[in-house]
């Protein structure tokens, strides 16, 4: 039986694993893909927004020579920090339950990425899974063609082809910037009334400019409704129109999972379907059950970053370590 198990590598979840080894405890990692699986999706040049001490986690120094890392340089980061911490990572297993036993313990259910199951015991849990594998669907026909993604890495293979771009945050303004400069024939498809207030201000003006010029199509108001093979069927205004159309670009954003902690007997607010816990520990309604990274956002999983969600590991750790003293002077 492990002491504690974190479920997630991500960089809140490896932030949690160093706060613990500080204390002299040992955790073990359990993460469905690799370490920092997250980051690895995301497109292939970015940079962060935040500045690279905002990024670091148990003290280690994120090193670089930009004012704002790329994303290889934050795989590289995170897992150096891993390797060179000896953190226990079980890569390539997934968690589809944890339960909790009348011995106060969990017992988790994992499933290996041949389908082979298993179950793995610990006295304390801490849920720090992302969101990206749970993009924001359209629920619209054709979404689920070939033609359509969820998750943009470059702008390469759409070179001289027609993209639509759904969405109107920064990650779908990028994306059609990136496009513009392979030769892409691009339309962004928005339901907003005008431009997001979150986009970056150093990129905006560069856009609208695009726009106003006729280079990038930019339809308010609007809807996809079907996609096909060679068209898409956007609803504007309230008339449809048919576009043609190669590949689909759905940047809609991506929503936490709350099967794991409901099953598990988390209890969630009701209007922003958060799990309820104790800002000063993590802990959820449910005793030795602690949360990490956006796993405490509600339905709208930018209300955690990285920069916020590292803390968390800290008064998880601090937590424990309490619980485990109180624990033991009353034996």
């Amino acid at each position: 039986m492990e002491e504690i198990i974190i479920v997630g590598a991500g960089p809140c979840g490896l932030s949690a694993a160093l706060e613990l080894q500080k204390l002299g405890l040992d955790p073990l990692i359990i993460e469905k893909s690799c370490i920092a699986h997250s980051i690895s999706l995301y497109p292939t040049y970015m940079q962060f927004f935040s500045t690279p001490e905002l990024l670091e986690i148990g003290g280690i120094p994120f090193t670089t020579p930009n004012e704002k890392p790329s994303r290889l340089e934050a795989l590289n980061y995170y897992r150096n920090a891993a390797l060179r911490s000896n953190i226990r990572v079980q890569s390539y297993h997934t968690v589809t339950s944890v339960r909790k036993q009348p011995d106060g313990g969990f017992e988790l259910a994992l499933t290996d990425r041949f389908g082979q199951e298993s179950t793995a015991r610990a006295r304390y849990v801490i849920v720090a899974t992302g969101y990206f594998d749970h993009p924001n669907m359209l629920g619209i026909p054709g979404e689920q063609s070939a033609k359509v993604t969820h998750y943009y890495r470059e702008a390469h293979p759409y070179s001289c082809t027609k993209v639509a771009v759904i969405g109107g945050n920064n990650s779908a303004i990028d994306a059609a910037m990136d496009l513009l400069r392979v030769g892409a024939d691009v339309t962004v498809v928005y339901r907003g009334d005008a431009y997001s207030p979150n986009i970056k201000p150093w990129v905006l003006p560069i856009f609208e400019s695009m726009v106003s010029k006729g280079r990038i199509r930019m339809l308010f108001r609007s809807q996809v409704i079907r996609i096909e093979e060679r068209t898409i069927t956007v609803v504007r205004n309230g008339e449809e129109q048919q576009l043609d159309n190669d590949f689909v670009l759905a940047l809609t954003g991506f929503r936490p999972d709350r099967t794991m902690l409901t099953e598990a007997g988390a209890q969630l607010d009701d209007e922003r379907r958060a799990p309820l816990y104790d800002p000063e520990t993590m802990e959820t309604t449910v005793p030795g059950l602690y949360i990490a990274g956006v796993a405490a956002s509600g339905n709208n999983a930018n209300e955690v970053f990285i920069e916020t969600g590292r803390l968390h590991g800290g008064l998880i750790a601090r937590h424990i370590a309490a619980s485990r003293a109180s624990a033991e002077s009353n034996v």
